[in-house]
């Protein structure tokens, strides 16, 4: 079984602000500090960090090269990246003084995959494979669809939810990894207990995993439901948390582990990761979760 993440490669510039800021307001930044992110290339790290030998799949613009060399430093494969002609994707990350943040997130090369480049690198990927995906980068509709035909297993973290969700064939979707937020624009439904009834009811197959923050987190899948609560810690930022639950609650099924052990060992990680600045290298690494105490 190999595991494929198809997914963006941002360049992060985060700001520490006193407060997000509001329309027409203009705030000083106390700090600012660019680093390697995106949705993709973190849950990327989580994967790896995990334990899992982990392809990544993704366009770079020019200046966008040392995403090689760190894909090799936190032992992410680059078979499947390529450079494109343009800006990178970027984000302008608000991290507010509780750790709260706003992102703004501009695609560059995510947004330039074609259908030649898909069918390039799924190629290389058959029956039982797996394959990791949010809603960053273009063509979502056309790797669902061909991943689909392969036989392999497809995540979906539906993030950012947008209307371009709409062309995906979710149907075919194995396992949905998502927040509250995108719960409720997914479902229209409004507590967490509704929004799992519902997306169990629309994707009866599917794994449904559920992210409440600190409220913890809801697994659902046929008669099982399993809650998982938080882990309390002081936060400092919170840009990579769902990233790292997610990677490392992938890791978890590839390793068979008990569902309740998954869900423990994803929590923690998440936890983790808020307590340091930074997406990507704000997530911990197996041996981290594993002397984690929750006492």
């Amino acid at each position: 079984m190999k595991v494929l993440n198809f997914g963006s490669l941002n360049l992060d510039y985060t700001y520490q602000v006193s407060h997000i800021s509001r329309p027409g307001e203009t705030i000083r930044a106390k700090d600012v500090s660019m680093n390697l992110g995106g949705k993709g290339f973190n849950q990327s790290v989580a994967l790896s960090r995990a334990g899992l030998a982990c392809y990544h799949a993704g366009l770079v613009g020019e200046e966008g090269l040392e995403f090689y060399d760190a894909c090799e430093t936190f032992g992410i494969k680059t078979d499947y990246i390529k450079t494109v002609t343009g800006r990178c994707g970027h984000t302008v990350i608000q991290v507010d003084e509780d750790g709260q943040n706003c992102i703004l997130l501009f695609g560059g090369a995510n947004q330039k995959n074609s259908k030649e480049y898909v069918d390039e690198v799924l190629k290389n990927f058959d029956t039982g494979d797996i394959i990791v995906l949010q809603n960053e980068i273009n063509e979502l509709p056309y790797i669902i669809d061909q991943a689909f035909a392969k036989g392999m297993t497809i995540v979906l973290n539906p993030s950012p939810f947008d209307e371009r969700l709409d062309a995906c064939d979710l149907g075919k979707v194995s396992i949905f990894i998502f927040n509250e937020t995108e719960g409720q624009q997914m479902t229209g439904m409004t507590t967490p207990a509704t929004i799992v009834a519902a997306m169990a009811a629309s994707y009866s197959n599917a794994k449904i995993v559920l992210t409440l923050g600190e409220g913890g987190s809801i697994y659902h899948h046929g008669d099982e439901e399993l809650y998982q609560a938080a882990f309390k810690v002081a936060t400092v930022d919170t840009t990579a948390a769902g990233d790292t639950f997610t990677g490392y609650f992938i890791a978890g099924l590839v390793k068979k582990l008990p569902m309740r052990e998954v869900l423990i060992n994803a929590s923690k990680a998440a936890a983790l990761a808020v307590t340091k600045a930074g997406a990507a290298l704000s997530i911990p690494f197996m041996s981290e979760v594993e002397l984690f105490n929750t006492d």
